[in-house]
Formats: C-alpha cells, sequence, structure tokens
C-alpha cells in the first residue's frame, strides 16, 4: 500500500529487527493514518527537494518491537508519527537545516551526530496533526541539546 508518492506502508513498518525477533509490526488504521501524515509532509517534501530516492531506516514500531530496540514506550514511532532516516550523498545536518526551515514537524532530532564526521547520525523527524511542536534538537547518545549548532544549549 503507497501511503504517499515515492513512500509505502512496507517501508514505513519493515525491521530487521522484528524479523529476526518474530515480532509483529502491524499499525492499526490510525497508525497508518498517521505514517501517512508523515510521508506527505516530512519524507516528500525532501524527496522532491533533493530528487534522491531513499527509503527510512525505522517508522512505525510496535511497543514490543520498540523495547527491543531499546527505546521508550512513550516515542512517536509507537504511534506512527515518527520517521529516521537518511538521505545518501546528502549531509544529515544540511537535511535536518532544511527540514526545520521548510517543513511543519513536531520535532526534527539530529541523532549521533558528529560535527567532525559530515555523514555521522541520522534524522529523527516527527509531526503531529494540530499538536506540533516545531521543537529542533540534537542528540548524542547521553544528551539532548537545542537547535543543530552549539552544545551550549543542554537540555537538563
Amino acid at each position: 500500500m503507497k501511503l504517499s508518492p515515492h513512500f509505502s506502508l512496507y517501508e514505513m513498518t519493515r525491521s530487521s529487527t522484528a524479523t529476526r525477533l518474530g515480532i509483529v509490526n502491524q499499525p492499526t488504521p490510525d497508525e497508518v493514518e498517521s505514517l501517512r501524515l508523515v510521508c506527505n509532509e516530512l519524507l516528500e517534501p525532501v524527496r522532491e527537494h533533493w530528487g534522491i530516492p531513499f527509503s527510512p531506516s525505522s517508522g512505525f514500531r510496535s511497543v514490543e518491537l520498540n523495547r527491543a530496540v531499546g527505546s521508550s514506550d512513550r516515542s512517536q514511532h509507537v504511534f506512527g508519527q515518527a520517521v529516521d532516516f537518511e538521505i545518501p550523498a546528502v549531509l544529515n545536518m544540511e537535511v535536518a537545516k532544511w527540514m526545520s526551515e521548510n517543513c511543519q514537524f513536531d520535532q526534527i532530532i539530529l541523532e549521533f551526530y558528529e560535527e567532525s564526521i559530515p555523514n555521522s547520525g541520522w534524522i529523527h523527524a516527527s509531526i503531529i496533526p494540530d499538536l506540533n511542536r516545531s521543537e529542533v534538537l540534537r542528540y548524542d547518545g547521553l544528551m539532548f541539546y537545542h537547535g543543530l549548532e552549539d552544545e551550549d544549549d543542554l537540555i537538563a
């Protein structure tokens, strides 16, 4: 099932961890609608801007799968509201900045990015109908920081 012109339900639910552990990773109809919003409002604008095909590394995750990958039960992935991705040959910082200036979103988190390694990390992006915080963060594996540039903006 296509959720948008370039992204499918299969792409947004596939997981090698789920396959390996025998975890069912099937969203409800409401979660499918949330995934459709993620695809159309976050992924499609990125795909259209750069014109480079890419496939998300993580979209929907059932609670069981989310626990298996060490994430919180409150993760937006559990509700179909989030996606993790990278675009081949485009710096994650560049994509995160562009999204923060050109998309409606709840959160954009540049995860595990290291300035000295320009291709490091990935982008976590989320959207919630009518409840978006427009929050831009970096996460280094230990701490969250406001914005994409300065590490001085630690979130306590």
